[in-house]
């Protein structure tokens, strides 16, 4: 289904990203992250269609960089273009769109709660990418700069197919050097976002078993 955005600014929506971004950890730079050329746009996107979101007017992304920021800016963008109150038709909620299962993984239970608080939100985000950090750490070291398939594999590649396939699945992905394949309901692959958000720096997320996302500073 295509829905039409008409020339608004989207300037509020960046702010509110970036006070969000850091809610879990230090805070950031925020000099080296580019914003200038968010102007006033009209553009056609189809809701969850991977070709037209490769498509877009460059303009039309946030210019964050290949920081941690912009890794989950990406990652958002392309979930939900940024939504913290969408629920997509399978239930998966929020501007990074997480089933309900995973969020009990890192300690949410009340999807209501999760819903209408975007630092929850991007606790959410980090916490998860921790988890899935700490359960790929090997294949991580392991796979780092070698190609599978002609893309090449990079740590924040896969962090962001963990975030939609879930970290098993990206070790079978990775260990069958790409045999074992996974698409999402609306046919978006592991290859895809192996692809997409590769070599971006996400240092910034350390490893942890048990991450917990939290409202805490």
């Amino acid at each position: 289904m295509k829905r039409k955005v008409a020339k608004f600014s989207i300037l509020p929506v960046v702010a509110g990203c970036l006070f969000f971004s850091f809610s879990t950890k230090e805070a950031a730079n925020l000099e080296m992250y580019k914003t200038s050329s968010l102007d006033s746009i009209e553009y056609t996107v189809s809701a969850f269609s991977d070709s037209l979101l490769l498509e877009l007017p460059l303009k039309a992304v946030p210019q964050l960089g290949k920081s941690y920021i912009g890794f989950k800016e990406a990652v958002a963008f392309k979930e939900s273009r940024g939504d913290y109150q969408v629920v997509n038709e399978f239930g998966y909620m929020g501007k990074y769109q997480f089933g309900k299962g995973t969020l009990e993984l890192i300690g949410i239970y009340n999807t209501k709660n999760f819903l209408n608080s975007p630092e929850l939100q991007e606790s959410a985000f980090y916490a998860n990418a921790s988890r899935n950090k700490w359960i790929l750490i090997r294949d991580i070291k392991r796979f780092s700069g070698k190609k599978i398939n002609g893309i090449t594999i990079t740590e924040s590649g896969i962090l962001a197919a963990a975030h939609l396939a879930g970290p098993g699945s990206v070790k079978k992905y990775l260990r069958s050097w790409g045999a074992n394949a996974f698409s999402d309901a609306f046919g978006t692959t592991i290859g895809y976002y192996m692809k997409r958000f590769e070599g971006y720096d996400t240092s910034f997320v350390k490893p942890e078993r048990k991450a917990k996302a939290s409202l805490k500073v």
